[in-house]
């Protein structure tokens, strides 16, 4: 990606540096990790033995990965199921009857019951009519000053949202509703529209501005907004509309979702939940891991000779787990997960599907790297890392490239993991708005030491301890920790 453009010119005299602080920033916010241990901290609120502590319950979904007998924790096949449904029968009901299914499965997750045909066709009704933005929202939000990341747009997007609503702190139960059904349908409106106003600003590309179309899904709206020339396929709109099912709920403890649930908590207004929760639904461990993916796919690619080859491909993957190729992570992204062992039932699914697009195209031979990676990794990672973790293949492994085979720039990878997850936050906030009823508040357990105050006039350069060394000093005061 091009450097963001530089910020315009002022007449102000420049900042002076802010000359040790720099320096300090890794001295003074490191503690040391026998901290966590003696305080018996959950660090990324997760057991020792990988399971996550338990912050709550949910009728929203199940996230099912691994048996616990009598304290040990057994592998197993993953499934998951939204509102008791499994989403492989929901998704299989779908194909079978040859239409659109994210509609059925947003109604479900929110309404927590499956529609008549009469139930959905006015739901159905209800979403296309709210696409539409407020008048002039794209020339004076979108348009001008784009942000660098479609991402930061959506989010900011949804804060400026805000400010056309009437009665915007309102969280009774009928302007909770329309607030989430007005944003799971304007979001992939403004997804699209930010794409294209960053690729304008900063690459100098034209401008694309398609209306939303009445009566199309929402896989069918986003694909029509998207493409020039309005065109696709059925079977593109379709397996897109596979993804946007699989990405739209995945229990109360991701990251994203777990935010939106924090931030309800407090009371704060809808804008404010889905806005958090965007946050952090673009990081790189979350959201955007399956840009990670994509890229990381690019970087075999330039590099390997042959990227049908088994062999070629393992010695490559052994150098990006040494942290000696790709970015130096030392990760093979779209392996491994929190809560699956064998299987992600999400990422077998997106396969089986994206298989038979990409069956007699260019795109089969890629799909091949993407199968090798998964058959291949485990035992990469045993061998250089000697982990015995049981790893799978996250559905993020399969997503970049679904995407890419339906002409998706990466730029739109997490923006519409966001716009199939709306439903989701949504259904978790309403959640925790009716059930919650506390403030979410975990305990940080504080591992410094009394320090007695220097008079300003007083203080001279080497007689204050040194950040590293208040890192020292907080292990003697251990034994001190307690509740």
């Amino acid at each position: 990606m091009a450097n963001a453009p530089e910020p315009a010119d002022t007449s102000a005299t420049p900042a002076p540096e802010p000359f040790d602080l720099y320096e300090r920033f890794e001295r003074c916010n490191t503690i040391d990790p026998r901290n966590y241990e003696r305080a018996n901290v959950k660090r990324g609120l997760r057991n020792s033995d990988g399971t996550g502590v338990m912050a709550g319950v949910t009728r929203i979904s199940n996230v099912h990965g691994y048996i616990v007998n009598e304290g040990d924790q057994q592998p197993c096949e993953g499934e998951l199921t939204l509102r008791g449904f499994n989403i492989k029968d929901l998704i299989d009901n779908v194909v079978a009857d040859d239409r659109f299914g994210y509609e059925e499965l947003v109604y479900l997750l929110l309404a927590g019951v499956l529609p008549t045909a009469s139930d959905l066709a006015r739901f159905q009704a209800i979403l296309d009519a709210e696409r539409d933005l407020p008048k002039n929202f794209v020339n004076d939000h979108i348009l001008t000053h784009p942000a660098y990341d479609v991402m930061n747009m959506l989010g900011r997007s949804i804060l400026q949202l805000y400010a056309a609503d009437l009665t915007p702190n309102d969280t009774g139960a009928k302007h909770e509703i329309d607030t989430a059904l007005s944003l799971i349908s304007r979001i992939p409106r403004i997804a699209v529209l930010s794409h294209y106003s960053i690729q304008q600003y900063y690459y100098g590309k034209d401008m694309v501005w398609h209306r939303a179309k009445p009566g199309l899904s929402t896989a069918e709206t986003i694909l029509d907004m998207l493409r020039p020339d309005h065109e696709y396929t059925s079977d593109e709109a379709r397996m897109l509309d596979i993804l946007l099912m699989l990405q739209a709920e995945h229990g109360g403890g991701n990251n994203s979702t777990f935010t939106c649930r924090v931030l309800t908590s407090s009371g704060t207004d809808p804008y404010a939940a889905y806005a958090g929760a965007i946050g952090s639904l673009k990081g790189p461990k979350h959201g955007g891991a399956n840009g990670k993916v994509r890229e990381m796919c690019l970087d075999i690619e330039a590099h390997v000779n042959d990227w049908t080859d088994e062999g070629q491909v393992a010695d490559y993957l052994r150098k990006i787990a040494r942290k000696e190729a790709n970015d130096g992570s030392g990760l093979i992204y779209g392996m491994g997960h929190a809560v699956y062992t064998l299987s992600d039932p999400r990422a077998r699914i997106c396969h089986d599907h994206a298989l038979k697009l990409a069956k007699g195209t260019e795109f089969e031979r890629e799909l091949r790297l993407l199968e090798l990676i998964e058959q291949l990794t485990p035992q990469i990672m045993r061998e250089e890392r000697g982990t015995t973790k049981v790893l799978c293949a996250n559905i993020d492994l399969y997503t970049g490239f679904v995407y890419n085979m339906l002409g998706i720039p990466q730029s739109l990878y997490t923006p519409l993991f966001a716009t199939a997850r709306m439903a989701g936050w949504a259904a978790h906030r309403f959640e925790e708005l009716v059930s919650g009823r506390r403030i979410i508040r975990p305990a940080y357990k504080s591992v410094s030491h009394r320090r007695a105050y220097v008079p300003l006039a007083e203080r001279e350069e080497g007689q204050q301890p040194r950040a590293a060394d208040l890192v020292v000093q907080t292990l003697s005061d251990a034994d001190a920790i307690g509740d």
